[in-house]
């Protein structure tokens, strides 16, 4: 401890030392000295947290071109390289012990052979840099839902990210003391040309369960760097599972019914499936995102987000569709936008719905109109993947408990997907396990620019989660069908689908239409409308999606629409469920036999039903 303290005082400013030495935790102390020694900073910062810390961390991105200022105020642009664009899946590994897995296919690497590998990419990755050393906490402060992060870290934009997507955790470590219970985070970008990482190929994001220690090495792309986001969700998932409550990739939002009640909703959809644009639906309220905490708290679920601010993906974002996004990227205000085009300090992206610029800046460098990439293919102006970085407290939507150390209450609970042939475009399950497992646990999605790989492949991917969990996939199963068994009423559960095309390949659904599917959602949760039972759950009469078209879109809403919208497609309801059992029995051994029971009696549900209808069955048919 000595040496680590020599070390410290040596890389740190008196004032960053005296911050560390205030926590008066050797635990913490240890942690940053072991780093500072290993990957070898010119100076070390320590992030308290002030107003002048945040300033110091703007201006360097600025300073060091990881961020370029445009024309608004409060807004900047960084560019990730242009192959580090995404989520790394193949190269984002469990470190476990030998012959240990958690489920088969879920990405893993021997833990000390993986840990040589990674250490071996730190060692001396920050020389001639300066080292950043965040404190933060996911979840509201001062809540029983809290959990403390530290992050180590040589981009300044992933400390500037992490500033507005996180609370400042520093005063909960104060409090804290030598108790602090903590997640950890190393992440270096390694050798940089031209302001990106170079070494792309020694891209690693190792996850340490034993040590709750995430690391990650020549890469910038947020998905892969900010450790707080996807990164300690992976930890928290564990943690969770270990103490009785859920970690979950879900939105919280408010619904705003009849007579100015709320009705809280959480809301899991893969990338680019819809859910930042529910979650920031017009006329509602958001008090999250991305990822949420649920707990049993006095016989309710309860919901807290554990972030502070959205990383959104910014594609088909327009004026008149996502008007409150809009609203949002173009006033002044705290703005990081990422891998869009930029012109004359303005940014431009994919679908914005304004004319294109011939030329300017983007993820490739100079950018202009036919320019095209390695592969020879286009490169278009703005990344598919391109992103924003803004804090909730700067929007005009956002819930007055956005930040209640209490949280608020779930009254349903939605799951969604890209399918463009199977389900309906809003449903409600018959109870909870029964929306648990058909409709969170069978989560198909067709493939987008989110992550790296080919697009357009349908893929299985339960409560969007599969990409994230740390614990065997049956576990993770009871561990959400459990969770209500101290809940003195169960909340809803829903599923919509976005997606769902004709026989001539166009969309059935509009794109505000989400806004109608929300509000009849809300309305079930009070029982004040009734609802038609099918094979697979309860689906919206005709007169009531009428009335809600019509007071919402203030639009006409034709009969032939809603029959061709919510028909039930028998034959493809039993692909999917074969497709599904197939996935399980080959991923998921340890797999509830509930889950086969609920499948296997949807499957009979909708054969019977068949027998009668046929096999497309229109509402007016089943009521």
């Amino acid at each position: 401890m000595s040496k680590i303290k020599k070390v410290l005082k040596k890389k740190c400013s008196k004032t960053s030392y005296e911050k560390i030495k205030a926590l008066k935790n050797n635990d913490i102390m240890d942690f940053i000295g072991q780093y500072v020694m290993h990957c070898n900073p010119e100076s070390v910062f320590i992030r308290g947290g002030s107003a002048e810390d945040e300033a110091y961390i703007r201006d360097k991105a600025l300073r060091l071109g990881e961020e370029e200022s445009l024309a608004t105020e409060g807004h900047s642009i960084h560019f990730d390289g242009i192959n580090d664009q995404a989520r790394d899946k193949e190269n984002t590994k469990y470190l476990l012990p030998e012959g240990q897995e958690i489920s088969k296919g879920i990405n893993k690497t021997n833990r000390s052979e993986g840990l040589k590998e990674v250490k071996g990419f730190l060692e001396n990755s920050m020389e001639g840099k300066e080292m950043m050393v965040g404190f933060f906490c996911l979840g509201p402060t001062n809540s029983e839902f809290s959990l403390l992060a530290v992050q180590i870290t040589d981009s300044s934009y992933v400390m500037h990210s992490e500033g507005i997507l996180y609370r400042n955790g520093y005063n909960e470590f104060l409090k804290e003391g030598k108790n602090a219970d903590y997640f950890k985070f190393v992440h270096t970008a390694g050798e940089l040309e031209n302001n990106v990482s170079k070494n792309i190929d020694k891209r690693r994001v190792y996850i340490d369960l034993e040590r709750n220690t995430v690391y990650s090495t020549n890469t910038q792309y947020a998905g892969n760097t900010v450790g707080l986001k996807k990164l300690a969700m992976r930890l928290a998932i564990k943690k969770a599972s270990n103490e009785g409550w859920l970690t979950e990739h879900m939105f919280v939002m408010g619904s705003h019914g009849p007579g100015g009640r709320v009705t809280y909703f959480t809301g899991a959809f893969p990338s680019a499936c819809g859910k930042t644009s529910t979650a920031m639906m017009e006329g509602e309220t958001i008090v999250g995102d991305d990822i949420a905490y649920l707990r049993e708290v006095n016989g309710e679920l309860t919901a807290v987000n554990v972030e502070n601010g959205i990383f959104g993906i910014i594609r088909d974002v327009d004026r008149e569709s996502q008007s409150v996004i809009w609203d949002m990227l173009t006033a002044p205000g705290e703005v990081i936008f990422s891998n869009v085009l930029v012109k004359d300090g303005k940014p431009y992206w994919l679908g914005d719905g304004r004319q294109i610029p011939d030329e300017g800046k983007n993820y490739s460098g100079k950018w202009n109109k036919g320019k095209t990439g390695e592969n020879g293919s286009e490169l278009t102006l703005s990344h598919k993947n391109a992103r924003f970085t803004v804090g909730i407290g700067s929007l005009d939507n956002r819930d007055e408990k956005y930040n209640a150390p209490e949280g608020v209450p779930v009254g349903g609970v939605i799951y969604g997907g890209r399918d463009s042939d199977t389900c309906v475009p809003v449903e409600e399950a018959f109870s909870w396990q029964h929306g648990i497992l058909t409709k969170g646990a069978t989560i198909e999605s067709e493939t987008t620019a989110a992550t790296l790989g080919k697009e357009g492949v349908r893929k299985f991917n339960l409560m969007s989660n599969l990409d994230f969990l740390a614990v065997p996939i049956g576990k993770y199963l009871e561990n959400n069908c459990d969770i209500v068994k101290k809940l003195e009423k169960e909340p809803k559960v829903f599923s919509v689908n976005y997606f769902l095309k004709g026989d001539g390949g166009k969309y059935l659904n509009g794109i505000q239409d989400k806004r109608v599917w929300l509000k009849w959602m809300e309305l079930r949760v009070h029982s004040e409308v009734k609802a038609i039972k099918t094979p697979t759950g309860y689906i919206p009469f005709y007169e009531d999606l009428k009335k809600l078209f019509k007071e919402v879109l203030d639009k006409d809403y034709s009969k032939e629409d809603y029959k061709e919208q919510f028909t039930i497609r028998v034959p493809e309801y039993l692909n999917k469920i074969e497709r599904i059992v197939k996935i399980y029995k080959d991923k998921a051994p340890d797999a509830p036999g509930a889950l086969y029971e609920e499948l296997e009696a949807q499957k009979t549900r909708l054969k019977e039903a068949a027998s009668k209808y046929g096999d497309y069955m229109t509402p007016d048919r089943l009521v």
